[in-house]
Protein backbone atom coordinates (compact mmCIF):
# COMPACT_ATOMS: atom_id res chain seq x y z
CA UNK A 1 0.00 0.00 0.00
CA UNK A 2 1.39 3.04 -1.33
CA UNK A 3 0.41 6.80 0.55
CA UNK A 4 0.85 8.45 -2.72
CA UNK A 5 1.88 7.61 -6.55
CA UNK A 6 2.93 10.18 -8.65
CA UNK A 7 2.71 9.43 -12.78
CA UNK A 8 4.78 11.57 -14.66
CA UNK A 9 8.57 12.82 -14.09
CA UNK A 10 8.81 16.40 -15.59
CA UNK A 11 8.74 19.33 -13.16
CA UNK A 12 5.40 19.29 -11.98
CA UNK A 13 5.77 15.58 -11.28
CA UNK A 14 9.17 15.79 -9.53
CA UNK A 15 8.48 19.06 -7.55
CA UNK A 16 5.28 17.02 -6.39
CA UNK A 17 8.17 14.09 -5.60
CA UNK A 18 10.27 16.29 -3.52
CA UNK A 19 7.66 18.16 -1.49
CA UNK A 20 5.74 14.67 -0.58
CA UNK A 21 9.13 13.12 0.26
CA UNK A 22 10.12 16.02 2.64
CA UNK A 23 6.90 15.92 4.00
CA UNK A 24 7.41 11.85 4.83
CA UNK A 25 5.09 10.20 2.47
CA UNK A 26 7.47 8.07 0.72
CA UNK A 27 6.07 8.50 -3.06
CA UNK A 28 6.42 6.29 -5.54
CA UNK A 29 6.56 8.20 -9.02
CA UNK A 30 6.31 6.47 -12.34
CA UNK A 31 8.55 8.31 -14.75
CA UNK A 32 6.44 7.60 -17.84
CA UNK A 33 7.72 6.49 -21.61
CA UNK A 34 9.44 10.13 -21.28
CA UNK A 35 11.82 10.87 -18.22
CA UNK A 36 11.98 14.38 -17.53
CA UNK A 37 8.88 15.46 -20.08
CA UNK A 38 9.38 18.13 -22.39
CA UNK A 39 12.30 19.84 -20.99
CA UNK A 40 14.39 16.97 -21.86
CA UNK A 41 13.87 18.16 -25.80
CA UNK A 42 14.95 21.65 -24.38
CA UNK A 43 18.11 23.15 -25.52
CA UNK A 44 18.64 25.67 -22.46
CA UNK A 45 16.20 27.16 -20.14
CA UNK A 46 16.61 31.09 -19.68
CA UNK A 47 13.15 31.82 -17.83
CA UNK A 48 13.12 29.60 -14.60
CA UNK A 49 13.59 31.53 -11.30
CA UNK A 50 17.42 31.58 -9.53
CA UNK A 51 19.21 30.53 -13.01
CA UNK A 52 20.76 34.03 -14.64
CA UNK A 53 22.91 32.28 -16.96
CA UNK A 54 20.24 29.32 -17.59
CA UNK A 55 20.16 25.93 -17.51
CA UNK A 56 20.15 22.67 -19.89
CA UNK A 57 16.42 20.96 -19.85
CA UNK A 58 18.01 17.75 -19.21
CA UNK A 59 20.17 18.78 -16.43
CA UNK A 60 17.65 20.93 -14.91
CA UNK A 61 15.65 17.53 -14.99
CA UNK A 62 18.30 15.72 -13.73
CA UNK A 63 18.88 18.19 -10.73
CA UNK A 64 15.34 17.63 -10.10
CA UNK A 65 15.33 13.87 -9.78
CA UNK A 66 18.62 14.17 -7.57
CA UNK A 67 16.66 16.10 -5.15
CA UNK A 68 13.56 13.93 -5.03
CA UNK A 69 15.52 11.10 -4.61
CA UNK A 70 17.65 12.95 -1.61
CA UNK A 71 14.56 13.25 0.49
CA UNK A 72 13.04 9.53 -0.10
CA UNK A 73 11.22 9.48 -3.56
CA UNK A 74 10.98 5.95 -5.29
CA UNK A 75 11.25 6.72 -8.57
CA UNK A 76 10.82 3.75 -11.11
CA UNK A 77 11.47 4.00 -14.92
CA UNK A 78 8.15 2.82 -16.03
CA UNK A 79 4.67 3.41 -18.21
CA UNK A 80 1.96 3.38 -15.86
CA UNK A 81 -0.43 1.80 -18.89
CA UNK A 82 -3.72 1.14 -16.81
CA UNK A 83 -5.80 3.11 -13.89
CA UNK A 84 -8.54 2.01 -11.77
CA UNK A 85 -9.65 5.21 -9.69
CA UNK A 86 -13.06 4.22 -8.72
CA UNK A 87 -11.95 2.12 -6.14
CA UNK A 88 -10.26 2.94 -3.30
CA UNK A 89 -7.62 2.12 -3.01
CA UNK A 90 -6.62 3.47 -6.26
CA UNK A 91 -5.18 0.71 -8.82
CA UNK A 92 -1.96 2.26 -10.66
CA UNK A 93 -0.50 -0.57 -13.23
CA UNK A 94 2.77 -0.87 -15.26
CA UNK A 95 3.59 -3.42 -17.61
CA UNK A 96 5.48 -5.51 -14.36
CA UNK A 97 3.32 -4.56 -11.64
CA UNK A 98 0.37 -3.18 -9.72
CA UNK A 99 0.34 -0.62 -7.02
CA UNK A 100 -1.95 0.37 -4.89
CA UNK A 101 -2.04 3.92 -3.50
CA UNK A 102 -4.57 5.92 -1.03
CA UNK A 103 -3.93 9.26 -2.96
CA UNK A 104 -2.44 10.04 -6.93
CA UNK A 105 -1.02 12.82 -8.55
CA UNK A 106 -1.67 12.79 -12.29
CA UNK A 107 1.42 14.92 -14.14
CA UNK A 108 1.45 12.99 -17.73
CA UNK A 109 1.84 16.27 -19.34
CA UNK A 110 1.17 17.22 -22.93
CA UNK A 111 2.69 15.89 -25.95
CA UNK A 112 2.97 17.40 -29.38
CA UNK A 113 0.77 18.16 -32.14
CA UNK A 114 1.83 16.95 -35.72
CA UNK A 115 0.00 19.22 -38.99
CA UNK A 116 -1.87 15.28 -40.12
CA UNK A 117 -0.95 15.60 -43.53
CA UNK A 118 -0.62 12.77 -45.87
CA UNK A 119 3.21 11.30 -46.34
CA UNK A 120 4.47 13.44 -42.74
CA UNK A 121 4.43 10.32 -40.42
CA UNK A 122 5.86 8.33 -43.09
CA UNK A 123 8.80 10.89 -42.65
CA UNK A 124 9.23 11.38 -39.47
CA UNK A 125 12.64 10.86 -38.69
CA UNK A 126 13.19 11.28 -42.78
CA UNK A 127 13.52 15.20 -42.73
CA UNK A 128 10.11 15.68 -40.17
CA UNK A 129 10.25 16.45 -37.07
CA UNK A 130 8.60 17.61 -33.69
CA UNK A 131 12.20 18.54 -31.96
CA UNK A 132 14.16 20.70 -33.15
CA UNK A 133 16.88 20.38 -30.37
CA UNK A 134 16.92 16.71 -30.75
CA UNK A 135 17.43 16.45 -34.49
CA UNK A 136 18.70 20.22 -35.72
CA UNK A 137 22.42 19.06 -35.78
CA UNK A 138 21.39 16.76 -38.58
CA UNK A 139 20.63 19.71 -41.08
CA UNK A 140 23.99 21.42 -40.88
CA UNK A 141 24.31 24.40 -43.85
CA UNK A 142 20.83 23.21 -45.46
CA UNK A 143 17.40 25.09 -45.43
CA UNK A 144 14.22 23.81 -43.18
CA UNK A 145 10.75 25.02 -42.06
CA UNK A 146 9.62 25.76 -38.68
CA UNK A 147 5.57 25.93 -38.32
CA UNK A 148 4.16 27.47 -35.70
CA UNK A 149 3.66 30.63 -34.19
CA UNK A 150 4.20 30.44 -30.29
CA UNK A 151 6.83 30.57 -28.33
CA UNK A 152 8.12 26.74 -29.39
CA UNK A 153 8.14 27.85 -32.59
CA UNK A 154 10.17 31.00 -31.88
CA UNK A 155 12.59 28.59 -30.02
CA UNK A 156 12.82 26.15 -32.33
CA UNK A 157 13.76 28.68 -35.26
CA UNK A 158 16.25 30.50 -33.23
CA UNK A 159 18.01 27.21 -32.59
CA UNK A 160 18.07 25.90 -35.82
CA UNK A 161 20.18 28.89 -36.54
CA UNK A 162 22.97 27.37 -35.49
CA UNK A 163 22.75 24.74 -38.26
CA UNK A 164 20.48 25.45 -40.95
CA UNK A 165 22.11 27.60 -43.63
CA UNK A 166 18.02 29.61 -43.58
CA UNK A 167 14.83 28.87 -41.30
CA UNK A 168 11.56 29.60 -42.79
CA UNK A 169 8.73 29.86 -39.97
CA UNK A 170 5.32 29.05 -42.00
CA UNK A 171 2.26 30.93 -39.41
CA UNK A 172 -1.50 30.46 -40.65
CA UNK A 173 -2.01 34.02 -38.97
CA UNK A 174 -1.19 37.38 -39.82
CA UNK A 175 0.74 37.74 -36.76
CA UNK A 176 2.54 35.61 -34.13
CA UNK A 177 1.38 34.70 -30.55
CA UNK A 178 4.88 34.49 -29.18
CA UNK A 179 6.16 37.17 -26.39
CA UNK A 180 7.31 39.83 -27.84
CA UNK A 181 10.97 39.43 -26.55
CA UNK A 182 10.54 36.33 -29.11
CA UNK A 183 8.95 37.89 -31.89
CA UNK A 184 11.98 40.75 -32.15
CA UNK A 185 14.45 37.76 -31.92
CA UNK A 186 13.00 35.72 -34.67
CA UNK A 187 12.34 38.91 -36.54
CA UNK A 188 15.49 40.83 -36.48
CA UNK A 189 17.52 37.36 -37.30
CA UNK A 190 18.90 37.50 -40.72
CA UNK A 191 18.69 34.07 -40.98
CA UNK A 192 15.48 33.59 -40.64
CA UNK A 193 12.43 34.39 -43.14
CA UNK A 194 8.35 34.44 -41.92
CA UNK A 195 5.75 33.60 -44.01
CA UNK A 196 2.44 34.61 -42.70
CA UNK A 197 -1.41 33.83 -43.75
CA UNK A 198 -0.03 30.77 -44.63
CA UNK A 199 -0.15 26.64 -44.42
CA UNK A 200 2.31 23.67 -45.24
CA UNK A 201 -0.27 21.66 -47.14
CA UNK A 202 1.99 18.73 -48.21
CA UNK A 203 5.15 17.37 -47.64
CA UNK A 204 7.07 16.27 -50.87
CA UNK A 205 9.68 13.36 -50.93
CA UNK A 206 9.52 9.60 -51.04
CA UNK A 207 12.27 8.06 -48.63
CA UNK A 208 13.42 11.40 -47.33
CA UNK A 209 11.76 14.96 -47.23
CA UNK A 210 12.14 16.66 -50.67
CA UNK A 211 10.47 19.92 -49.92
CA UNK A 212 6.92 21.10 -48.49
CA UNK A 213 4.43 22.92 -50.50
CA UNK A 214 3.00 26.10 -48.54
CA UNK A 215 -0.45 28.05 -49.34
CA UNK A 216 -1.59 31.34 -48.98
CA UNK A 217 -4.40 31.51 -47.31
CA UNK A 218 -5.47 35.51 -48.80
CA UNK A 219 -3.97 34.51 -52.30
CA UNK A 220 -4.34 31.09 -52.59
CA UNK A 221 -1.33 30.77 -54.03
CA UNK A 222 1.21 27.61 -53.46
CA UNK A 223 4.37 27.78 -53.28
CA UNK A 224 7.33 25.25 -53.23
CA UNK A 225 9.50 24.90 -51.16
CA UNK A 226 12.98 22.91 -51.26
CA UNK A 227 13.76 22.26 -48.32
CA UNK A 228 15.78 19.72 -45.98
CA UNK A 229 14.05 19.68 -42.62
CA UNK A 230 10.37 20.39 -41.60
CA UNK A 231 9.88 20.99 -37.84
CA UNK A 232 5.98 21.43 -36.31
CA UNK A 233 5.77 23.49 -33.14
CA UNK A 234 1.85 24.16 -33.54
CA UNK A 235 1.00 23.28 -29.26
CA UNK A 236 0.39 20.31 -27.72
CA UNK A 237 -2.18 18.11 -26.34
CA UNK A 238 -2.81 16.62 -22.64
CA UNK A 239 -1.43 13.26 -21.99
CA UNK A 240 -5.02 12.03 -20.69
CA UNK A 241 -5.97 8.99 -22.73
CA UNK A 242 -5.55 6.97 -19.74
CA UNK A 243 -8.20 9.05 -17.59
CA UNK A 244 -11.09 9.14 -19.94
CA UNK A 245 -14.36 8.34 -18.20
CA UNK A 246 -12.79 8.90 -14.82
CA UNK A 247 -11.37 12.15 -14.54
CA UNK A 248 -13.44 15.12 -15.50
CA UNK A 249 -12.09 16.75 -18.56
CA UNK A 250 -12.28 19.81 -19.80
CA UNK A 251 -13.37 20.91 -23.56
CA UNK A 252 -9.65 20.68 -24.96
CA UNK A 253 -9.07 17.35 -23.42
CA UNK A 254 -7.48 18.93 -19.85
CA UNK A 255 -8.09 17.54 -16.79
CA UNK A 256 -10.21 19.96 -14.49
CA UNK A 257 -9.67 20.94 -11.13
CA UNK A 258 -11.56 22.80 -8.44
CA UNK A 259 -11.89 25.52 -6.04
CA UNK A 260 -8.18 26.88 -6.92
CA UNK A 261 -6.69 23.73 -5.82
CA UNK A 262 -5.41 20.56 -7.37
CA UNK A 263 -8.11 18.53 -6.55
CA UNK A 264 -10.16 16.53 -9.37
CA UNK A 265 -13.56 15.11 -9.46
CA UNK A 266 -12.24 12.30 -7.82
CA UNK A 267 -11.66 12.61 -3.89
CA UNK A 268 -8.01 11.87 -3.55
CA UNK A 269 -6.93 12.35 -7.40
CA UNK A 270 -4.86 15.27 -8.03
CA UNK A 271 -3.64 16.96 -11.10
CA UNK A 272 -0.73 19.21 -11.55
CA UNK A 273 1.23 20.63 -14.61
CA UNK A 274 0.48 20.84 -18.27
CA UNK A 275 -1.90 17.65 -18.26
CA UNK A 276 -4.19 20.43 -16.18
CA UNK A 277 -3.05 23.58 -17.87
CA UNK A 278 -3.69 24.78 -21.69
CA UNK A 279 -3.00 28.38 -20.53
CA UNK A 280 0.41 28.95 -19.02
CA UNK A 281 2.16 25.98 -19.79
CA UNK A 282 5.36 26.91 -18.83
CA UNK A 283 7.86 24.88 -16.44
CA UNK A 284 8.01 27.50 -13.49
CA UNK A 285 4.11 26.97 -13.40
CA UNK A 286 4.17 23.04 -13.65
CA UNK A 287 6.96 23.39 -10.67
CA UNK A 288 4.09 25.25 -8.61
CA UNK A 289 1.42 22.68 -9.54
CA UNK A 290 3.53 19.96 -8.21
CA UNK A 291 4.09 21.83 -4.65
CA UNK A 292 0.36 22.47 -4.33
CA UNK A 293 -0.50 18.95 -5.69
CA UNK A 294 1.78 17.51 -3.10
CA UNK A 295 -0.17 20.18 -0.22
CA UNK A 296 -3.05 19.07 -1.25
CA UNK A 297 -2.28 15.38 -1.17
CA UNK A 298 -0.55 15.49 2.29
CA UNK A 299 -3.74 17.36 3.56
CA UNK A 300 -5.99 14.51 1.60
CA UNK A 301 -4.28 11.84 3.52
CA UNK A 302 -4.63 13.24 6.89
CA UNK A 303 -7.73 13.73 7.07
CA UNK A 304 -8.03 10.43 5.42
CA UNK A 305 -6.50 8.95 8.57
CA UNK A 306 -8.29 10.93 11.07
CA UNK A 307 -11.85 10.32 9.46
CA UNK A 308 -11.26 6.71 8.73
CA UNK A 309 -9.35 5.47 11.20
CA UNK A 310 -6.70 4.40 8.87
CA UNK A 311 -2.99 4.35 9.91
CA UNK A 312 -0.45 5.74 6.82
CA UNK A 313 1.73 3.25 5.63
CA UNK A 314 5.24 4.16 7.15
Amino acid sequence: MRNLVIIGSGPAGYTAAIYAARAQLEPLIFTGSSPGGQLMLTSEVENFPGFPDGVLGPDFMDALRRQAEKFGAQIVDEEVVGVDLRVHPFKISTNSRVEEALSVIVATGASAKWLGLPGEQRLRGKGVSGCAVCDGYFFRGRDVVVVGGGDSAMEDALFLTKYASHVTIVHRRREFRASKIMQRRVLTNPKINVIFDSVVEDVVGTNKLEGVVVKNFVTGERTHLAVAGLFVAIGHEPNTKLFRGQLELGEKGYIRVYDQTTRTNVEGVFAAGDVRDPRYRQAVTAAGDGCKAAMDAEKYLESLAEKEGIRLPA
